[in-house]
């Protein structure tokens, strides 16, 4: 049976970070993107990390943030992986003695296979419904079955994924991993520990091939 892997991103509370581990996140995400309702402090961050259980990821989302300030980030939290969401290249991206992950925008008709050849050494390409070079989180999905049948990338599904939904996401295109965010909120940086719960249970439902 398949085990979709699950990031829970926007996380701003210890407490969420630990509903989200304690419901099996495989990840959670924090924003150091200031215009972002969902955006962290290091102190704040520091706090949430503290808050999750041994192999549990602790995520950091950045949109063309510039070196010095990913560094400053980095030497006060401690992040496993990087999420770019904006123009960054890959030599950029491989700046940082991190395993990352580049978010592309699927709204104009993107093609993820092509897009994956520009970062061939990311851990994973997240597909969303954002334009490119916008931050994500919008709620909006997008025509997931443009990514469904053999890849040579692994492929992170995001964009308006909720409890709702997200089973047959993972039925029609086999993402190696799922991402959500507003989906799993009571309001924006606010997560709701029962919808993380049957958002995951919805995920293992799809893996199972359950209708």
């Amino acid at each position: 049976m398949a085990h979709t892997r699950i990031k829970i991103c926007g996380i701003t509370r210890p407490d969420d970070a630990a509903a989200a581990a304690e419901a099996g996140a495989d990840a959670i995400g924090l924003v150091f993107y200031p215009p972002s309702p969902r955006a962290v402090d290091i102190d704040t961050a520091r706090a949430v990390v503290a808050a999750l259980p041994p192999f549990v990821t602790a995520t950091g989302l950045f949109l063309d943030a510039d070196r010095e300030r990913i560094e400053s980030v980095l030497a006060s939290v401690p992040l496993g992986l990087l999420q770019f969401h904006g123009h960054e290249d890959a030599v950029f991206c491989r700046l940082f003695a991190r395993p990352y992950i580049k978010a592309v925008g699927m709204a104009d008709g993107a093609d993820p296979a092509d897009l994956a050849r520009a970062w061939p050494d990311a851990a994973g390409l997240l597909a969303d419904s954002h334009r490119p070079g916008e931050a994500g989180g919008t709620g909006k999905t997008f025509a997931w079955d443009r990514l469904a049948g053999n890849r040579d990338y692994r492929l992170i599904l995001a964009g308006g994924l909720d409890p709702d939904n997200v089973c047959s996401a993972v039925r029609a295109v086999r993402p190696d991993a799922v991402d959500a965010s507003s989906g799993v909120e009571q309001s924006p940086g606010r997560k709701d520990a029962a919808r993380i719960q049957r958002f995951i249970e919805e995920v293992r439902r799809g893996d199972r091939n359950e209708t």
